[in-house]
């Protein structure tokens, strides 16, 4: 078991994610941008809105892509949210953040549980399971769905996060996901055209 006052060290530097505002839509000006904890708390909830027979073969698989998207962002904490705009090279990012679960996982006395938390990291890291892969897809769906909400609240176009990730999901989920998404983004645009056209 780890010492309660090592467990105290660790859920305090979690704080961090609660107070950190994700990068991507601070460079891009939105105003209240999300935290990482944000990101990670909806993606592990669509974690749990996977229907598949193929990862489902028990509740033990969608357990873990749950817990996969609950530490997939976690040495953030540590690092802060490097993005691939940062000037940081993909090594050294990779570098850092393992240091940091490292870290966590010697601050919590290397426990069991300190040791499913960085071999969950490093499963999502290195994409070496399906269920990593399905895990990398939330990462990316989660990311556009709060790109098209930005674009609704702050009516500033967010076309790069889109462009981004087109074509990059591989899960058949999460691809019906993100056409639905697209559809509705495209029928907003509509919208907002028949709008613009009334009021000129």
């Amino acid at each position: 078991m780890s010492q309660p006052h090592n467990v105290l060290a660790f859920l305090h530097t979690l704080e961090q994610l609660k107070r950190t505002k994700r990068t991507g839509w601070i460079d891009h000006g939105i105003r209240g941008p999300e935290s990482i904890s944000d990101h990670m708390h909806r993606m592990s909830v669509m974690a749990m809105l996977i229907n598949d027979p193929s990862l489902d073969r028990n509740k033990q698989v969608t357990r873990l892509c749950i817990k996969m998207a609950l530490v997939h962002d976690l040495a953030e904490a540590v690092v802060g949210d490097i993005t691939p705009h940062a000037g940081v090279s993909k090594q050294d990012k990779y570098t850092r953040e393992r240091n940091a679960m490292e870290g966590f996982q010697k601050l919590l006395d290397n426990t069991s549980m300190a040791q499913e938390i960085t071999a969950l990291w490093l499963e999502y890291e290195e994409a070496s399971t399906p269920e990593a892969l399905l895990v990398k897809d939330l990462d990316k769906f989660e990311m556009i769905v709060q790109a098209m909400e930005y674009e609704t609240s702050d009516g500033k176009p967010l076309d790069g996060f889109f462009e981004s990730t087109r074509g990059k999901f591989q899960h058949p989920d999460v691809k019906a996901w993100v056409e639905a998404l697209y559809c509705s983004r495209e029928e907003r645009k509509r919208q907002e055209t028949r709008q613009g056209e009334m009021l000129a």
